[in-house]
């Protein structure tokens, strides 16, 4: 078995690694909110169905489903903006493949969305018909 070098821009670790990690997090959500419309519209929502989550849920479990099914969609969205934000740095010409990237990533968000709003629809018509 070979070693392979490491990339001279891989940290060591320890806490400055965990700290430094943690500055490019917020650095990268300052960026979403800055620069991504979709995000910061469904931040909005979040902020607006948190305490709706915890009002409609009947339980520990279903409020906790209601709220990682709503964080689910704010990570796939962050993901599929840094691919757009790649593939735009790549090439602003027409690639098929960008492209394909491109729409992959839009529809996993449209994926998550789906599945959050399926989930808090099952929950609405649960707490309605209880």
């Amino acid at each position: 078995m070979t070693d392979h070098p490491h990339s001279p821009y891989k940290s060591t670790g320890g806490l400055r690694r965990v700290l430094r990690a943690c500055r490019y997090s917020l650095q990268g959500l300052g960026a979403a909110l800055k620069y991504e419309a979709a995000f910061r519209q469904e931040l909005a929502l979040v902020v607006v169905l948190v305490p709706a989550a915890i009002w409609l849920g009947r339980d520990t479990t279903e409020i906790l489903l209601l709220l990682f099914s709503m964080l689910l969609v704010l990570v796939t969205e962050l993901l599929n903006s840094a691919v757009e934000a790649l593939a735009d740095a790549l090439s602003v010409e027409t690639h098929p493949l960008l492209g394909r990237a491109k729409d992959l990533g839009s529809a996993a968000v449209m994926l998550s969305l789906l599945f959050s709003g399926g989930l808090w629809a099952h929950v609405v018509i649960g707490r309605l018909t209880a």
